[in-house]
């Protein structure tokens, strides 16, 4: 071991993921440590357990203590638009006209590197702060809005996905790149940035109706030539998007089969929205082992509809269950708090007939993310072995909050009221391999006393369980 390797501990209660939810119960998916000690050394984790078991590693080192907080794996935001950060909140008219009154407009100032590094900096710090640790980014069609985005998303240290958009007809002039364009430039911005540091690339068509055959010949070709890369694009998003599609390609069976024809399903391909298919579509993304990314405040936003959870995560037969991931997709979205979308995500399953329980909906922000992007073997837990990107949550960030905390009974609950009243101010601290990247007061903006967390009244500290939490931990604990 080197001698100038760098030990890192952290102490409080913990939360990881076991199993999916949707594949087992609720219960035997979480990992739940009372008092947890985690150990990371070079920015991954060596060590998770009880604090008791493993404090004898510590060595006489003192870990930082979250005493009466919730150390998580940090969040994923699997689809989302930088450059539509400075349009979040725009009235939401439906996709078509959003997109040519908003976001056409908004994108064509990203061909200036010093405005793209800008707003992408702004973006970066918002996400942070929110807790995300991961994300997959569109830029724009112009190289420097890719360029602008990772050198500033070198600083931040997060794990970035993201890719030049490809878009050579029905989008402004200014806004149009060619297939060959597209491939070259997207190829140079590949070998320049995918596998720096923690910067990855994602081959980025728009979606069908702004890419010519030759473009999505392209797209698929260098995906071809390049398959350690990732593909993200846009599917069935909006009724009136499905009818321009059949027009376009009218040779095509449906939606999916275009990306299918084209060459562009397969692993790490990312579908976002994936709202209005037909079975034969959810089974051709499954023999493809394609993902879907769910975007729930974006599709309540602009009336496109809702993602049916159950079809893709929760079919009668689970070889036909979808790697599936939760979404922000900003500017569509009108928010960076990846807990404010799981609270979206479970008013759209209700509409959907499947109420989305607590551990699935942060499954889908967090180890169900980190497999849908396939980076599961890097992210998405709190496991030996893996990068050590955590989230810190403030459990009574409002004085709501904390005075709905005192009446909480259940660990599940705890995590259901997070999910549906807390938003970024209950992001206490936020670690990216390991090192502290973003910090605030503990319970900053309520006063409170220092015990009554996770308990069912007040005074019960969240280490000091009454004895039904006693009981839910050692059973969720229990192999």
């Amino acid at each position: 071991m080197s001698s100038n390797s760098t030990l890192t501990a952290l102490r409080g209660p913990a939360l990881s993921f076991r199993d999916n939810p949707f594949l087992t119960d609720d219960a035997a998916a979480l990992h739940y440590e009372p008092d947890a000690l985690i150990l990371i050394r070079d920015g991954i984790i060596e060590q998770f357990g009880d604090y008791a078991d493993l404090r004898p590693l510590l060595d006489g080192m003192e870990p930082a203590h979250y005493a009466d907080s919730l150390i998580m794996p940090g969040f994923i935001d699997a689809h989302v638009h930088y450059p539509q950060t400075q349009i979040i909140g725009s009235y939401g008219a439906q996709l078509i006209d959003w997109l040519n009154t908003y976001t056409f407009v908004a994108e064509q100032q990203f061909k200036v590197l010093e405005t793209a590094r800008k707003v992408a900096t702004f973006f970066l710090e918002q996400t942070l702060a929110s807790g995300t640790t991961t994300a997959t980014v569109y830029c724009t069609v112009h190289p420097a809005s890719v360029e602008g985005f990772f050198q500033a998303a070198e600083h931040t240290g997060q794990r970035m996905i993201a890719g030049k958009v490809m878009m050579d007809r029905n989008a402004p002039e200014a806004l149009l790149d060619t297939a060959q364009s597209s491939y070259d430039d997207s190829l140079a911005l590949l070998d320049r940035w995918h596998g720096r540091g923690r910067l990855l690339y994602a081959i980025t068509p728009r979606f069908a109706p702004t890419s010519t055959p030759a473009q999505l010949e392209a797209a698929a070709a260098l995906w071809q030539a390049r398959p350690d890369v990732w593909m993200q694009t846009h599917l069935s998003e909006n009724p009136d998007e499905l009818e321009w599609v059949s027009a376009l390609f009218p040779e095509r069976r449906s939606y999916v089969d275009v990306y299918r024809h084209y060459g562009l399903l397969g692993p790490r391909a990312l579908m976002g929205h994936a709202i209005h298919l037909q079975e034969a579509e959810w089974e051709m993304l499954a023999q493809a082992d394609a993902s879907v990314i769910h975007c729930p405040a974006s599709n309540a936003f602009l009336g496109s509809g809702c993602f049916d959870i159950r079809r893709a995560c929760a079919p009668e037969a689970p070889a036909k269950a979808l790697r599936t991931a939760l979404a922000t997709d900003v500017g569509g979205g009108t928010s960076l708090s990846m807990l404010r979308i799981m609270g979206d995500a479970y008013r759209n399953s209700q509409a959907a007939g499947m109420p989305l329980s607590a551990p699935k909906a942060f499954w889908l922000a967090t180890a169900g993310a980190a497999r849908a992007l396939h980076l599961d073997t890097r992210i998405g837990r709190i496991a030996a072995g893996l990068e050590a990107d955590l989230v810190v949550l403030n459990l009574k960030s409002t004085p709501l909050i904390d005075f709905r905390m005192q009446h909480c009974d259940s660990l599940e609950e705890a995590l259901f009221i997070q999910m549906t009243l807390a938003d970024e101010r209950a992001i206490e601290a936020v670690y990216i391999g390991g090192e502290l990247r973003h910090s605030q007061p503990a319970n900053a903006g309520t006063e409170i006393a220092s015990t009554g967390s996770i308990g069912g009244h007040a005074g019960i500290s969240i280490l000091r369980h009454n004895d039904r939490l006693r009981a839910s931990s050692k059973e969720l604990n229990h192999d």
